[in-house]
């Protein structure tokens, strides 16, 4: 017999918020697919990235030892970290000071005058907040910080530690990389015959592994043996080394590592100024416009979000240069081209896990302060051009 008329109802009234129960979570799922898709992959990218900053951060507090049969950690609070600021690591990391005298004076109130501007242009543009303020006067104390100790420890009479070394690969070597890369994309963007060569042969030196680059340069500047030791030796120079200088230490890993990474800088940069609105360039030259006016006014704000965006990711990868101070001066002479990640590694090698993950996070605090002070202050402003 058929169903009476009130159970039907009562039937399809109850699957009702079944089905749109049912519907939603379709739905839900629909509009979360992608998200779903990458967990999987999010998840153990972060234990694997999460495992090693829990340890490390355990060894840092900690003192490593060997013992019969394995090795003993003692837990001892800050000590590592206190060995390398104010222990007997403080030479080995923040260098000695010098004479402060009026050019370094002088240097130091151009930085804090350009720091201030900064933060001015922030708080006259838009609506400046109590987090963001807060937060960009910590990073103006920070770099006040970074900017005396560079300042002192390069001074007459001062010796640079291996944190000034690393600011001093990052600032000086990232700023050419920068110029240089942006002056070959310029001019590789012009209508000029056999650029296409010149495009390939300018990226050649990213192919080249970090290791083979610093042998290379280490047997250029070799003076006995390498292959302007003739020349060297017409001048009669022969006996002088770029290694056993420390400025010149430093100037051949500088050297290197711009050679390897300015191709980086330049086809990113070219990318940007082939993607720039041609109409306003050629309407510009109509109406006699120069180079230099062409590009301070059309080309600049069309690649300025890009510049700054790729001078982040480079000022990231340029605060774990070893390779180059490793295998070109070992670091030396003495600690005059050691990297606070090869100080790290020498700890490590000397068992001295402690030390070595205490300069570990001591490098990770430093380039989280740089370059999120770097993302507030030049990548968001930069950003404004896209509007």
């Amino acid at each position: 017999m058929p169903a009476p008329l009130s159970r039907v109802m009562m039937t399809a009234t109850d699957t009702m918020p079944e089905a749109a129960d049912r519907r939603s979570w379709a739905e839900w799922l629909d509009g979360h697919s992608g998200r779903i898709m990458v967990l999987p992959a999010v998840i153990v990218l972060l234990c694997f990235a999460i495992f090693p900053l829990i340890i490390s951060a355990y060894l840092a507090l900690s003192r490593f030892a060997l013992a019969s049969g394995g090795f003993t950690l003692k837990f001892i609070g800050l000590l590592n970290f206190r060995k390398l600021l104010v222990g007997s690591q403080q030479y080995h990391l923040l260098g000695k000071f010098g004479t402060f005298g009026f050019v370094q004076s002088a240097l130091l109130a151009l930085i804090a005058a350009g720091l201030l501007f900064l933060l001015a242009r922030y708080l006259r543009r838009g609506r400046p907040t109590v987090v963001g303020t807060v937060g960009r006067l910590l990073a103006m104390a920070m770099a006040m910080g970074l900017a005396v100790l560079a300042l002192a420890t390069m001074a007459p009479g001062g010796v640079p530690g291996t944190v000034v070394n690393t600011l001093l690969y990052v600032f000086v070597g990232v700023s050419v990389q920068f110029a240089l890369g942006l002056g070959l994309a310029l001019l590789c963007g012009q209508p000029i015959r056999g650029r296409n060569f010149f495009r390939v042969l300018f990226f050649i030196p990213l192919m080249v592994t970090p290791v083979g680059i610093a042998y290379t340069f280490r047997m250029l500047a070799d003076m006995q043996k390498g292959p302007f030791a003739p020349l060297v030796r017409a001048f009669g120079i022969s006996e002088w080394s770029w290694a056993t200088e420390a400025w010149s230490a430093r100037l051949m890993v500088l050297v290197g590592d711009t050679w390897q990474w300015t191709p980086f800088m330049f086809i990113v940069l070219l990318a940007a100024i082939e993607n720039q609105p041609r109409d306003q360039v050629e309407a510009a030259r109509l109406d006699g416009a120069n180079g230099f006016q062409i590009f301070r006014d059309i080309t600049w704000p069309a690649i300025a979000p890009i510049a700054a965006t790729v001078v982040l990711i480079r000022l990231i990868e340029a605060f774990k240069i070893i390779d180059l101070p490793n295998v070109l001066t070992g670091g030396g002479p003495g600690l005059a081209t050691e990297s606070m990640t090869l100080h790290s590694f020498i700890s490590w090698r000397t068992q001295d896990l402690g030390g070595s993950a205490a300069v570990g996070y001591m490098l990770l605090f430093i380039s989280t302060i740089v370059c999120v002070s770097f993302f507030n202050f030049v990548v968001r402003p930069a950003r404004r051009f896209e509007a």
